[in-house]
This record gives structure tokens, sequence and C-alpha cells, in this order.
């Protein structure tokens, strides 16, 4: 080594450490070598040794001695790696989640909320075959109004709630909302050993000495339900559940009887009943937040939510004879398309029915 080299690595100022130098450390470390060190950094070796003789200066200590086996740190060198590798690990974990971040932002994003419906698998699956480069992500809560907050903070893109009958729901003033429902009876869930069982409609009367179940957090069903009882002067106990197999469970052991979506299939020892008179109703609605979504693209959800909704009518024996018997296709029931895009060809329950007869 010349003189001149001598000079600068003896005289060399003191840096600023950072990242790259802690990989200088571990680099010499880890070869053994300054020389393979400069190796694997792309460096010459005079270059890495007054590197490393700045960043001695600058911590105030030797961190590596130089023997005939290779460079090996000193005391002060090992307690300055110990802390250098975890940083240089947290920076890569760093560099890795941003870039992953960035890359993600880059892909379209569909955020989805909804309530407990049966239609959301199948909707899900026909969002995932139409727009299969969307990172699309689905989020439960059987709060309408969680849900309706939760679009309105720009957490969701789009949501499908449920209103009960008599009980509006109180949408964000930068929300719009569209019906894919008009009116949808709520029928009723009760075991098999239940007297009204065997009846193809229940009357209320037929369930006024039962235990009636809802749920807490389904918004305003509690008071839709007392509402109906109140017409009927009737005065049943009500029990309040919050988890679903317990829920199930009441039912079929006859406990208690349950009101459910028309579109549920009965769970082991249950049955699923119209209530004559559909006394109990909810509506049925698509809400997004203004220019949250263009025109085209909630078309296109509202007729992939349509269509998953009426899968499950068409597969449902329950459903599909309430509708044939009260001579309401879903093709009244399901509100209007978006002037942009035609109607859906939407389920005809009649057609089905003559389909299924000749088949």
């Amino acid at each position: 080594m010349s003189l001149a080299d001598n000079l600068r690595n003896r005289y060399a100022p003191a840096v600023e450490l950072d990242v790259r130098h802690l990989r200088v450390l571990c680099a010499i470390a880890d070869t053994g070598s300054v020389r393979k060190a400069a190796l694997q950094l792309g460096m010459t070796q005079p270059s890495l040794t007054t590197q490393l003789r700045r960043i001695e200066r600058t911590i105030g200590g030797q961190l590596f001695t130089r023997e005939q086996t290779g460079s090996h740190p000193t005391a002060l060198g090992h307690s300055v790696l110990s802390r250098a590798r975890p940083i240089i690990a947290e920076m890569a974990t760093l560099v890795t989640a941003v870039r992953q971040e960035a890359a993600g932002a880059q892909r379209r994003q569909l955020r989805i909320g909804s309530v407990g419906s049966r239609a959301v698998a199948a909707w899900l699956r026909r969002i995932h075959e139409r727009l299969p480069e969307t990172d699309t992500t689905i989020h439960i809560d059987i709060s309408a109004g969680a849900l309706l907050r939760t679009v309105a903070a720009n957490q969701l893109d789009v949501a499908l709630v449920h209103e009960s009958e008599g009980f509006p729901l109180r949408m964000p003033a930068d929300a719009e909302h569209r019906v894919l429902i008009a009116r949808e009876p709520q029928f009723i869930a009760l075991s098999v050993r239940h007297p009204a069982a065997a009846l193809p409609v229940v009357r209320l009367a037929d369930l006024a000495h039962d235990t009636w179940m809802v749920d807490p957090a389904a918004d305003h069903e509690y008071a839709a339900m007392r509402r109906v009882f109140a017409t009927a002067r009737l005065d049943p106990r009500v029990m309040q559940v919050r988890d679903n197999v317990t829920a199930a469970e009441l039912v079929a052991s006859g406990e208690a009887v349950r009101p459910c979506q028309p579109t549920s299939l009965p769970g082991p020892g249950t049955v699923v009943r119209p209530i004559q008179g559909d006394p109990l109703a909810v509506r049925l609605l698509l809400a997004w937040r203004s220019k949250a979504l263009s025109a085209p693209a909630l078309d296109a959800l509202y007729t992939d939510l349509g269509s998953a909704y009426l899968d499950l009518a068409r597969v449902n024996p329950t459903y599909l004879a309430w509708l044939l018997k009260h001579n309401r296709t879903l093709l009244h029931l399901l509100g209007p398309p978006l002037h942009l895009a035609p109607a859906p060809p939407y389920f005809d329950p009649q057609q089905a029915a003559e389909t299924a007869e000749a088949g």
C-alpha cells in the first residue's frame, strides 16, 4: 500500500452512518476478508478499506483486526454487528412491503361490503370471473347502518344492505343507493317437531306461544318484529342471540323460532316456511359513495348481484312456490337498471315451473 493510501486511511474523515455502511460491516464479517467483501459489494479493496476507517472514526474504535487468517470483529465490532443486522433485516422488510404495496396500488381494487346473505358467495364468484385481475375484498357486517358508515368513510366501494319495512335506513349525505329487491318477505325457521312445520304456510297465531329469536346487532330487526306483533295483537317472548350456531341449535331443538331470508335453506332438524300475509319484510339495496364508481361499473355489479340472487331463487323450492303462488316474478321485484345499460335477463318463475314440468 502506498504512502498516500496510508495517509488517507489514517486521516479518513468520519461519516454519518447509514444502512449502506452497516451493510459494509456485515459483508466484511460474513466473508472474513476486506478483499472478498469488496468483490461482493462491487468495490475496490482500497475504497472499502478507506470506508471502513471512516466508519471506525465515526464510531470511535476499531471494529476489525486484520490477521493472516482474515479480518475478525473486535469486541466492539461484535457489539455493532449485533445491532446492525436487525436494522438491515428491518430495512429489507420495509422495502419489500412498500414495493408490494406499490404493486397492489397499481392493481384495480374493489372493496365490497354486505349484510349476511347467501347471495354473497355467488356474487363474488361472478365478479372474480368478470374481473380476474381486480383485487376484490369482502367485509360482512350484520348492521346495515355500520356498512353505510363504512361506505361513507371511503373504506368500502359498494355494499349490499337491507332495510326493515317501516324503519328507513339513514343514508349518509354522500351515499347513493339502488333497489335490488323492493320487498323481500321474511320466512320463519322452526323445528321439524313444531306443530306448524307440516303446514305449507304458517300463521302468526300458530307461533304466538313460541319464543322468537332476533340478532341484536341487526338494525331495527327487533323493532320491526315488535311492530308486527303489536299489529297482530300478539306478545310473544323474544330472545336475543348473536351466535348463528347457537341460534340454529335452539331452533332445531324447538326452543325458539327465527325469522330468516326466503333464500335460506333449512338446517338439520328444521324447516323454513312463509308467514301468512308476509308481515315481516325488508328492502334490499345496493349502496355506494357518490362518484366512487362509474355507472357502467355499478350496472355490472348490480347485474352480478341480481343474477346471484336469482340463482338462489331458482333452486329454493319454498321461495319458488311462494313466488308462483303470489304471481310475483323477480322481474317485478327487481328495480330498474341504470340508463347506461340494458335490463338484465331476470328470471321468470312461471317459465321455470313450466320448464321443470316439461322435463
